[in-house]
């Protein structure tokens, strides 16, 4: 949050330069009341009305700006924040849960923006408004100024011992959250079996056990904020009310110490009463604020944690896609990811390659490499003639056609999903019938995994956006694995029509048929 901070720095001035011009109207106030008290003009009305105003004004002016910066500042940072997040969950090896990472970039991200637009402002103002207030009051009675001197700390003290609880009980009511927005994905994602088992009661009431829960953390984070604030209101309360009866006596001839020279003037102690609720006001907000700073800290280090365990894979993402150049030749040497090395090869553009070996191997593994979806241990890709890196691998990424073993779709419809509505596609990759028969044909929205279609009618949809995209390169992930006969003879006959329009296909498979049907072979194990 380096760059925050520096924008962060105007508005705080700025927020101190509005805190601070309660000085001069105070002043301009307890002179109107001493002189109404004493019977006589110490201000001219007209001057000291004119005089409020402009001050006033200059104060809402210097607020509204102050404010306007902060909230400008927050709403950036979160945006930044959320596409990061987006970018790397999109790219990440290995993509956190749906429910927490949704809790992530709407909820828990949008706890950082009470932070960003009060902690700064607020601990700008504690640093200087206090001591200017401290020294105005010193001016008039030394009494007062030590009952400050003594009050004004205790704040910041129980403030941070009270923080230090508040953000650790921050940080299990955002692990709750996570685990309640998880279980609730999976169990709607889960709807049709659980309806299928009858678990319905067991289900509920499983997540009900965990919203009860999620709701015993909330109330404990509240408790501490009602805590802290009874405890700093207190010891505030208890300053502005020794002033109130220090000046009240003082006033009333009954004590004569606490003042310099000879007492206590009407005009110093309206002064005074103005100030010291000024003098608490900063002590609050930051106390306010540190709340706020907990769940920040708490938001911080889930993002820290998450970043961890979700760190991007691909080695694209960060540069301009530069466009394609040169022939879509695959050549790796020296190649090892996770405990395998890979045999040095080259693969020429319109070659047919199976990748094969035991299952764990690395096959999988190798065609998300040669993807640009894993960063490899050692050794390098070249791609296109170049060496595959994060200012190229998105230009190599535009003319791959990738079929996992296990398809995923986005929230579309079936057309947008293939990429066209041609029948001569549909009936290459052999998918007219299944479209025939689907609620909706081809505006059917399938869902995520593919609700209402085998696993063989799903790849056979990512077949035909194989057919209807024509990338130069394929990349199949066991697409004939646990397909039966006819269905597994669908999908390589469509694969293979990639390659009569001259497409590099390189297939992890243990299926003898489509091995066979390649042009070689290239062996990998641990």
């Amino acid at each position: 949050m380096g760059d925050e901070a520096q924008r962060l720095r105007l508005p705080s001035v700025l927020a101190v330069a509005s805190s601070l011009l309660w000085l001069p109207q105070a002043a301009l106030i307890a002179a109107l009341i001493a002189g109404f008290i004493a019977g006589e003009t110490l201000i001219p009305p007209l001057v000291t009305g004119l005089a409020l105003a402009t001050l006033t004004l200059a104060r809402a002016l210097l607020s509204s700006r102050a404010e306007a910066l902060l909230f400008a500042v927050a709403e950036d940072f979160i945006r930044r924040q959320r596409q990061r997040i987006l970018r790397i969950e999109a790219t990440a090896e290995t993509p956190a849960g749906a429910g927490s990472t949704a809790a992530l970039l709407r909820e828990k991200l949008d706890t950082l923006a009470p932070y960003l637009t009060r902690f700064a402002p607020a601990m700008a103002r504690t640093r200087v408004v206090p001591l200017v207030i401290l020294a105005a009051a010193l001016s008039q009675s030394w009494a007062m100024a030590l009952v400050l001197l003594v009050a004004g700390p205790v704040i910041p003290l129980f403030m941070a011992l009270i923080g230090r609880a508040a953000e650790g009980a921050s940080a299990k009511h955002l692990a709750g959250v996570s685990t309640l927005s998880d279980l609730l994905v999976d169990r709607l994602a889960a709807l049709p079996d659980i309806r299928i088992l009858g678990a319905g009661d067991r289900v509920t009431a499983g997540f009900g056990e965990e919203a009860r829960d999620l709701a015993t953390r909330a109330m404990s984070v509240l408790r501490l904020a009602f805590l802290s604030s009874t405890v700093l209101e207190l010891f505030a309360a208890l300053g502005t009310a020794m002033t109130a009866v220090w000046v009240g006596f003082s006033l009333l001839e009954v004590i004569n110490w606490g003042s310099w020279g000879g007492g206590l003037t009407p005009l110093g102690g309206i002064f005074l009463l103005l100030l010291v609720p000024d003098f608490f006001q900063p002590l609050r907000d930051l106390a306010s604020a540190w709340h706020d700073r907990a769940a920040a800290r708490a938001v911080a280090a889930e993002i820290a944690t998450w970043e961890a365990i979700n760190r991007p894979a691909i080695l694209g993402g960060l540069g301009p896609i530069e466009g394609a150049d040169g022939p879509a030749t695959l050549a790796w040497r020296d190649l090892t990811a996770r405990g395998t090395s890979y045999p040095d090869a080259v693969i020429a553009p319109g070659e047919r390659v199976a990748i094969t070996g035991p299952s764990g191997a690395g096959k999988s593994t190798l065609l998300s490499i040669l993807a640009g979806l894993i960063t490899p241990t050692t050794g390098e890709i070249e791609a296109g003639g170049r060496v595959l890196d994060t200012g190229n691998a998105d230009d190599w990424r535009a003319r791959i056609g990738w079929m996992p073993q296990t398809p995923r779709f986005p929230d579309a419809p079936l057309a947008e999903v293939i990429g066209t509505d041609d029948p001569e596609v549909l009936a290459q990759a052999q998918l007219t019938e299944v479209v025939a028969r689907l609620p909706e044909g081809l505006a059917t929205t399938l869902g995520e995994t593919g609700a209402g279609l085998s696993g063989g009618e799903a790849r056979r949809v990512l077949a035909a956006r194989l057919i209807a995209v024509r990338p130069e390169v394929v990349l199949a992930d066991e697409p004939t694995a646990d397909l039966d006969a006819a269905t597994a003879r669908a999908i390589t006959e469509a694969i293979l029509s990639l390659a009569g329009h001259g497409a590099t296909l390189i297939v992890a498979t243990h299926d003898p048929a489509l091995i066979a049907r390649m042009d070689r072979v290239i062996e990998v194990r641990r």
